[in-house]
Order: C-alpha cells, then sequence, then structure tokens
C-alpha cells in the first residue's frame, strides 16, 4: 500500500511540474493534489519525492518575490523646496496646510496657504490624478453650496475656493486668487501630491 502511495505521489509530483513551471494555478487540475506529507519520508523510495517536491512549492515563493520589493525599490526624486516627487503637478502639505504648483519638479507657484480636511473627513493621502474641473460646481452633497474654480483629484474632493481659517469635509480650500490659478494650469490627467 506504501509503494503505491509512493508511486501516486511521485508521478503526481511530477505530472504537476511538466504542466505548470512556475504557476501554482496550472499545476492544479480541479482534482486535489496529494501532499508530500502523504508521503512517507522514511521509505528510500520517497526520497526522490523529498528532493523534487519542494521546488513546486519554492517557485511561486521565488517568483513572487521580486515583485513584491520592485516598489519598494524605485525611489522618485523629490522635487527641491516641497514635500513631493518631481512627478507632481500640484502638492499638498497636510500639515502645514500649504500647497504648490509644479512643473518638472520646479515651483511654478506657491506656497499658498491651504485649509484641508476636518478630523472624521480628512483629505486623501496620496497620488491621485485631475479626474475634472469645473468653474463653479455646485455640491449636491452640502445643499448645493458653490465651489468655484473646482479641480477634482479624488472622487467627491477637489481643490476649490473656500475658508482658510475653516476646515473643509476633505477638499482643499484655497484663497480666490490661488483657486482661480490651479483652475487654470491643472489640467485632467495631471498629477496631484497630498502628503503629511
Amino acid at each position: 500500500m506504501r509503494v503505491k502511495k509512493i508511486l501516486i505521489g511521485l508521478s503526481t509530483v511530477a505530472a504537476a511540474a511538466l504542466m505548470s513551471a512556475c504557476s501554482v494555478a496550472g499545476a492544479t487540475t480541479g482534482t486535489a493534489l496529494p501532499s508530500t506529507s502523504d508521503i512517507p519520508v522514511t521509505s528510500p523510495a520517497a526520497q526522490p519525492a523529498d528532493q523534487s517536491a519542494p521546488a513546486t512549492p519554492d517557485a511561486p515563493a521565488t517568483s513572487s518575490a521580486p515583485v513584491k520589493e520592485k516598489p519598494v525599490e524605485e525611489k522618485k526624486e523629490m522635487a527641491p523646496g516641497v514635500p513631493c516627487t518631481i512627478t507632481a503637478k500640484a502638492c499638498v502639505d497636510l500639515s502645514s496646510h500649504q500647497a504648490w504648483l509644479l512643473d518638472n519638479g520646479q515651483i511654478t507657484y506657491g506656497p499658498v496657504k491651504t485649509m484641508p480636511g476636518k478630523a472624521g473627513s480628512t483629505t486623501p493621502l496620496g497620488t491621485w490624478k485631475v479626474l475634472s474641473k469645473e468653474k463653479m460646481h455646485l455640491s449636491r452633497e452640502f445643499d448645493n453650496a458653490p465651489m468655484p474654480n473646482s479641480v477634482f483629484f479624488y472622487p467627491g474632493v477637489a481643490f476649490h475656493e473656500g475658508s482658510l481659517s475653516k476646515y473643509s469635509n476633505g477638499c482643499v480650500h484655497l484663497s480666490q486668487t490661488s483657486s482661480l490659478k490651479f483652475f487654470n494650469t491643472l489640467e485632467k490627467g495631471d498629477e496631484v501630491q497630498v502628503v503629511k
């Protein structure tokens, strides 16, 4: 009985190895494969199974490790004078309540005063793209409140003219002059970075 299990285990492992070099999904055929724990390790005939079995389970871990590490290795160059990278067209620093416009990593406008989202409705951190622009947006969420010079970079979140003394509900408030400059400068698809 043990020899039969060993032979079945060896043939299954060999077939799985042939069917898929690196893919765990490609190795399954809809039926459960015997694990190496089903094969006795004390038998001399089991030694080839032990030698070939680790190659299949280890392959996915080895092949996926560099993919996970790749983004970590990729460091973007920081733009001088701002806490954002050179790829940003707009940079927002939530902790200093400042924002800048950039072009190829060079400051073209700013720093300007901002008022970000309040606790519980914070401005989302991260790297975003300008989604749309609206000269006079009326917020359906806030009783058609006017939001002049709106530049949306996250669903429901925009740069726009607003109070610089009262926290927003997630948007980035700018002065009238600054909001107009942001509106006239930023285009759909431009990168916006929000940092803390």
